[in-house]
Parts: C-alpha cells; sequence; structure tokens
C-alpha cells in the first residue's frame, strides 16, 4: 500500500500538466526517504524540465544527504535519451537514489524499458507496474499516438432518452449550461475536434472554448464535396476522408481528435474502428421520430457514468482485460 499511496501522488501531480505538457506525457515525480516526501515535481510544459529534475530541484539543501536511501516514484518510466533534456535515467543515477518505482513503460520508441535497463544496471532497484492502469489511462492520448500512429479518437454525441440526436428537419438542443461547459472545457484538453458536412453547413458550429481557459482545437470538416472545389472555410480544415484527417494530424503530432458530426460521420467512424473513447450524453427528453444516435459497439465498456445540469453523461471505452477507470 506504501508505493501506491506515493503513486497516487505522483498522478495528481501529473495531472497538472494536462495543458502545456503535450505533445509529452503528463509526469509526476515524488521522492521519499524515512517516510516523508522531501521532493516533487511534475513536467510543466513542453521543453521544460521533465518531472524528475523539477522533483530534485525541490529537495532542500539539508536533505540532499537523505537521497542514497531514498526511493523516487514516477508515473511514466524516466527517459534515456537526449530530447529538448537530458535523460532523466542518467540523472537519477548521478543522485544515488537506492530505488526507483514506476508506475507503467514508456512506449516511446526511444524509451521503451531502456530507462529501467539503465538504473538497473547502475545498480538500483527498479520496481514497476505500480498503479499501472491508472498511470497507462493518464497518458492515453500520448500512448496511443505513438503505438497506432494516430491521434486518441473520442466519439461524443448527445441524444434524446429515446435514442434520437436529431430531428428530421433540423438540430436538436439536448445540451444544458452545465454539460456545454464541460464540453468546452474538453475541447480545451484535445487538440483537435471535427464534424461532418451537413453538420457544418446545417449547425455553423463555432467548436472553440469561449466558455473556457485554454486553446482552441485545430477545427475540421469532413467533406469530399468541398474539398474538390477548393473551398476552405476560413479558420477550418477541410478534409475528403478520414484517413486524411488522421495522417494530417499524425504529422501534426496532433494526439487526439473529437468528432462531433452526425450519424453518418460518427458511424464512419465506428464501422471502420476508429475509436477509443465514446461520450454519450442523454437528456430527459423525448420525440416522436428523427435521426437515430448510432449503435453503442459491443465491444465496450462503461466507466463512467454522471448526472449533470439533468442530463446523464456516460463514458464508454473499448473493453480491455482490464477495466480503464478515467
Amino acid at each position: 500500500m506504501e508505493h501506491e499511496y506515493y503513486m497516487k501522488r505522483c498522478l495528481q501531480l501529473a495531472e497538472n500538466g494536462r495543458l502545456k505538457a503535450k505533445p509529452n506525457p503528463m509526469v509526476g515525480a515524488v521522492i521519499v526517504a524515512q517516510g516523508h516526501i522531501i521532493g516533487e515535481g511534475y513536467h510543466m510544459h513542453f521543453g521544460g524540465p521533465h518531472a524528475e529534475v523539477n522533483a530534485f530541484t525541490s529537495v532542500k539543501p539539508e536533505d540532499n544527504s537523505l537521497l542514497p536511501e531514498a526511493t523516487i516514484y514516477v508515473s511514466l518510466e524516466p527517459c534515456s535519451h537526449y530530447g529538448k533534456t537530458p535523460p532523466c535515467a542518467d540523472l537519477i543515477i548521478s543522485k544515488g537514489i537506492k530505488r526507483c518505482v514506476c508506475g507503467c513503460i514508456d512506449p516511446f520508441a526511444k524509451v521503451q524499458g531502456r530507462g529501467i535497463q539503465r538504473m538497473r544496471e547502475a545498480g538500483i532497484e527498479v520496481i514497476v507496474g505500480v498503479m499501472e492502469q491508472e498511470c497507462l489511462v493518464l497518458n492515453r492520448r500520448f500512448i496511443t499516438f505513438n503505438e497506432q500512429h494516430r491521434p486518441y479518437i473520442i466519439l461524443k454525441w448527445a441524444q434524446t432518452a429515446n435514442g434520437f440526436i436529431a430531428r428530421n428537419d433540423g438540430p436538436l438542443q439536448l445540451s444544458t449550461p452545465e454539460t456545454q461547459l464541460l464540453v468546452h472545457k474538453m475541447r480545451a484538453e484535445n487538440d483537435a475536434i471535427l464534424v461532418g458536412h451537413t453538420t457544418f453547413l446545417t449547425d455553423h458550429p463555432r467548436l472553440d472554448v469561449r466558455q473556457w481557459s485554454g486553446p482552441n482545437p485545430e477545427r475540421i470538416v469532413l467533406s469530399p464535396s468541398m474539398s474538390a472545389a477548393n473551398e476552405r472555410p476560413e479558420g477550418w480544415i477541410v478534409a475528403a476522408t478520414i484517413d486524411e484527417v488522421l495522417a494530417r494530424l499524425y504529422a501534426e503530432k496532433k494526439q487526439s481528435l473529437i468528432v462531433e458530426g452526425g450519424n453518418k460521420t460518427l458511424q464512419a467512424f465506428l464501422e471502420r474502428g476508429l475509436w477509443d473513447e465514446i461520450r454519450v450524453e442523454t437528456a430527459p427528453t423525448t420525440i416522436a421520430e428523427g435521426i437515430a444516435a448510432p449503435p453503442i459497439p459491443g465491444n465496450t465498456c462503461v466507466v463512467k457514468t454522471e448526472q449533470i445540469g439533468g442530463n446523464q453523461i456516460t463514458t464508454l471505452c473499448r473493453l480491455f482485460s482490464h477495466q480503464p477507470r478515467l
């Protein structure tokens, strides 16, 4: 339980880097000696010092003598390569730390266990896999991007209690002020957002974060006809195919994509298995007829259900042997 206690603190710290650490992963680090935390830190922003560096920097001078008996907890394997900063595995070795506890292995090609190996070869005890699932879920965008060479894809829609997402003759307002606020928060936390041709023309969506603090996502409209006609609405990317969208985002190092399109666009992603997370907002409203919501795939698990502003928000992920906890 001791390892889990300090790893939870690592995860709390790591969350602070959600908006500014990307495209790097969110990482937290805690240094423990004699049953007390003597240093802690997180990766604050891309290009800046990593979590381990900030943790060592925070150690008071009078506590430096404790480092040879200390344990460093890190939510993600320390890096072993030179990027914008030197390898953190080398830093840990140089500080004489006796033990390193890692939440999970870094999937990035230049790391992938090399940091762990380097520390073990230097005589440091390394424990891997403490709260592994939680650590993997925290950086699911980073991991999907590096393992599958595409952004993490979130399909999102709002529906009535009897399963309709729009009227036959136009859009249907289902979100509440409270759930709209959460939508803007989600946009700020992701890199790009996509709608289909029909939604773009009929709803005239802004897809910005005006009700939240953070960067606006890159806005994309999926439209073969607009792309062929070379129509470029100001501030929007026009793409003819899903493959074009994903290739572009991967080349731009955009790690996440929200799909807010209508039924046809959502179904296109579902049919190809191009999704990682589904968020469904259900309002306590019914209509006699309209455009049906897409069916939920069979290989899903519900990871979170919330009642917000009178609506229910259900978050689903792919079915894994270990259920994710978001």
